[in-house]
């Protein structure tokens, strides 16, 4: 079905759900799986999936891409339990929406999966979600996870 597939992981309940979809669309195709974090300035401390602890809201930048190094190795090593051979990660940076088009397009992805909610919950019923962004936004098909 689809040969590259792209999954942004930001240690949400939401991405390791969106994660175990992509996983059960690459191992239909054999396809590649991009996966992509983009470390974010949280507006409270929040605690992470895959056994990683929380992020404090004063975390510097090097600390959140430290972090973020962290949930793309965990997230790479659970889509392997599931069967995935070709993984490739990626740190990103810039507003989160944006990044994920544009590493879309510069991949040549066919698809995206992301979680319909994220660890930014709060600011995303304010400014709008990033998978509402990202659905209007790209180019290949968006695949949203509730």
């Amino acid at each position: 079905m689809f040969n590259t597939i792209l999954v942004p992981v930001d240690g949400s309940e939401g991405a390791k759900k969106a994660l175990s979809v992509a996983c059960l669309l690459a191992n239909q195709a054999d396809a590649t799986l991009h996966i992509l974090h983009i470390p974010e300035e949280l507006s409270h401390e929040t605690t992470l999936v895959w056994g990683i602890g929380a992020i404090a809201i004063e975390a510097s930048r090097s600390e959140r891409e430290g972090i973020g190094q962290q949930v793309v190795e965990k997230a790479a090593e659970a889509a392997r339990e599931q069967g995935i051979t070709k993984i490739e990660t990626i740190i990103g940076h810039g507003d989160p929406a944006r990044t994920i088009v544009s590493e879309a397009k510069k991949r040549g992805v066919e698809a995206i999966v992301l979680g319909s909610r994220g660890l930014s919950d709060l600011k995303g019923f304010v400014v709008g979600s990033v998978s509402h962004k990202v659905g209007h936004a790209a180019t290949c098909s968006v695949i949203t996870v509730r």
